[in-house]
């Protein structure tokens, strides 16, 4: 599932092809991905303008001039591509039509964006902007890590008392938004902690801790393009590159990389999903 910094880069990636440009036409392929898309899509998104993009959590929010916001998430497999216009030093002319091009946009720019998803685990919806924080998806999430309303004392007050293991604690939504099972390996390891130590027990002075060591990898992922695992892909269609620099994640057998330490990276499954971390530097 991509994390927050994958979402960054996806919504960064597809901007210049949208923000400011109206959709032409919106081809509707089908009915639903994970859910049924909101009635009238299509008639709903062509002639619209795109205001501007946002990420929330693991959204991207593309807020139009009609008063709604398209809610686009990722899903498993999702993938925002954009042809006909120019990333970066590329460009990327139009493919054929691709089996699983769910949703297509037809920019005034000249630009195609497309959202294709084989696993289908994705969404889209349509929101009505002024009361977006309302929407079920979106009104329990927690405030963003590289927001100002996170912070030392946010954290602390949050966790205080909490008697579910660090590693889930972090990974709830409802405390802080967007992050994901690579990520949180990857800052617990650089604070010391193990995974499994309650988050009610650890001291507020390392607590404190996690929060510039979140923000430090979040910004190193999304300067690296995320972390493309299986399905993952940039809106260019190109691989991120954070996943070869992980210290702890994917990488259970191997030495750990602090220095001076003899251990090798663990595995461990909590909650469904798999925990790496080193059993001597993470207390």
């Amino acid at each position: 599932m991509p994390e927050l910094p994958e979402v960054e880069t996806v919504k960064a990636g597809i901007a210049p092809a949208m923000e400011g440009q109206r959709i032409l036409r919106a081809d509707v392929n089908r009915p639903d991905l994970r859910w049924p898309f909101p009635e009238n899509m299509a008639a709903r998104l062509t002639g619209a303008r795109v205001l501007g993009l946002r990420r929330r959590s693991k959204y991207i929010l593309a807020d139009l001039d009609r008063g709604e916001t398209l809610l686009i998430h990722l899903g498993m497999s999702g993938r925002m591509l954009v042809s006909g216009v120019k990333i970066g030093e590329f460009h990327h002319p139009h493919p054929a039509p691709a089996k699983h091009d769910h949703v297509v946009l037809h920019m005034e720019n000249g630009a195609r964006v497309t959202f294709n998803d084989a696993r289908r685990f994705g969404a889209m919806d349509l929101l009505d902007t002024a009361t977006q924080d309302d929407h079920w998806l979106i009104r329990d999430i927690g405030p963003e890590p590289l927001g100002n309303t996170f912070d030392e004392t946010y954290l602390v007050d949050r966790l205080r008392g909490k008697n579910s293991p660090i590693k889930t604690a972090l990974l709830d939504q409802r405390i802080v938004a967007g992050l994901g099972n690579i990520y949180v390996c990857e800052v617990l390891f650089r604070a010391g902690i193990h995974p499994k130590r309650k988050a009610g027990q650890i001291s507020a002075r390392r607590v404190a801790t996690l929060v510039p060591l979140i923000r430090t990898v979040l910004a190193e992922a999304i300067a690296a393009g995320g972390s493309s695992l299986r399905d993952y892909r940039q809106s260019d269609g190109e691989l991120g590159y954070f996943q070869h620099v992980f210290q702890v994640y994917g990488q259970e057998g191997k030495p750990c990389l602090t220095s001076g330490c003899k251990k090798t990276i663990q595995r461990i499954v909590q909650s469904g999903r798999s925990t790496f971390f080193c059993p001597q530097c993470q207390r």
